[in-house]
């Protein structure tokens, strides 16, 4: 502890929903109680407080109870996941999907059930945390690529087929970047990868609900095949768990071999009826994710206006790029001050000397929101 400087430290603070649907308010043994407007959470759509999806929870828990109290292959499988999986297949264009409580687990679950110590991993630089960790447990060797660098992709894809590896290589994305707000060239990744007979696994839990046609993320776009995608119900689907989404030979042999399945207490069952709630009004209002998107690219412009570098894309996160922990923090403050939250985000979440706020927009933040922001913040 005594390592770690002030400036990196982190602190709990607890948060109490406001008045407004997108306001948060500090508790008092944070920094102050007042309301905040939030621009730092993934609850995109705005769905997590959405009357059907309450309701939905309430029915099932009912019926059901608050957990699942077993693995899914034991006690703890319920005819409500059952019915996500299903619906959500289908909606996805997938054969299969298996529900996993978290997506920290799907992730590891779906890196160690396609690689082992035999296998060379090809990942992103940036992916998450939590494929790196897959990674790790699986035994692979691990390579890394250059950010949405497809050229260097295909440079490490034809030192492997030169090398005539007898297992599969494994490539690791994700379709939206959580702290970058990048997207890659996912259908010539996916493309490259049928090229060579490497399996591509995607992370896409920040655009499932935000990015794609109709919300469906970007693997719904790709003509090549995507050997699994994971997405998450705890970001635009206002729930909580995730999901494996595959072939049905993939499914079951999670469902055979995955001990990140097999060893955990099932999804509970109201968060499913959630995310069912929640798929049902996504697919309901596709003029939502439209929105958004049109929003995002608003917000580019005009910060691109005002001197800031924001990247390419339309997708609803807008890292500003800062620098040092200390102007992070000094900027986090400006802006609760004038009754904002976007957190400071520093290593080792992403590289040093990149310490930044991102941005989050949600449906239903209020008018007026951009420009609090941009006479509260100047370009360093």
């Amino acid at each position: 502890m005594e390592d770690i400087p002030l400036s990196r430290r982190r602190v709990l603070r607890t948060w109490s929903c406001g008045e407004g649907p997108a306001e948060l308010t500090g508790e008092k043994q944070a920094h102050h109680s007042k309301s905040l407007l939030d621009l730092a959470s993934n609850d995109y759509l705005g769905l997590s407080r959405h009357p059907s999806l309450i309701k939905a929870a309430q029915v099932i828990m009912n019926k059901d109870g608050v957990g699942a109290g077993a693995s899914r292959l034991v006690t703890g499988s319920r005819p409500i996941h059952h019915k996500l999986e299903e619906e959500l297949a289908s909606w996805l264009g997938q054969e299969s999907v298996l529900l996993f409580p978290s997506g920290f687990q799907a992730n590891i679950a779906a890196v160690i059930g396609l690689a082992d110590r035999s296998t060379t991993v090809i990942a992103d630089r940036l992916i998450h945390h939590s494929l790196l960790i897959g990674v790790k447990a699986s035994g692979a060797k691990l390579k890394r690529f250059a950010h949405n660098d497809l050229n260097d992709l295909e440079r490490h894809l034809k030192l492997l087929k030169n090398k005539q590896s007898k297992k599969k290589p494994v490539v690791l994305t994700e379709s939206l970047f959580s702290m970058e707000g990048t997207s890659p060239p996912l259908k010539a990744i996916a493309i490259l990868c049928e090229q060579f007979g490497a399996e591509l696994l995607v992370d896409e839990a920040h655009a499932i609900g935000t990015m794609g046609n109709k919300g469906q993320g970007l693997c719904h776009q790709t003509s090549a095949p995507i050997t699994i995608l994971s997405g998450t119900f705890g970001k635009a689907f206002g729930s909580g768990g995730a999901f494996l989404a595959t072939s049905k030979r993939m499914r079951e042999y999670l469902l055979q071999t995955s001990g990140a399945f097999r060893y955990s207490t099932a999804l509970a069952p109201p968060l499913a009826g959630a995310a069912l709630a929640a798929l049902t009004l996504i697919k309901s209002h596709p003029e939502w994710v439209l929105n958004l998107q049109k929003r995002s690219e608003h917000w580019r412009c005009q910060l691109s206006s005002k001197g800031w570098k924001c990247p390419s894309g339309n997708g609803p996160i807008l890292p500003l790029i800062l620098g040092t922990d200390q102007e992070a923090l000094f900027c986090q403050n400006q802006l609760e001050k004038a009754g904002l939250l976007s957190v400071a985000i520093r290593p080792p979440t992403v590289p040093e000397g990149t310490s930044r706020l991102r941005l989050v927009l949600r449906r239903d933040l209020p008018n007026g929101t951009l420009s609090k922001l941009l006479n509260t913040l100047k370009p360093q």
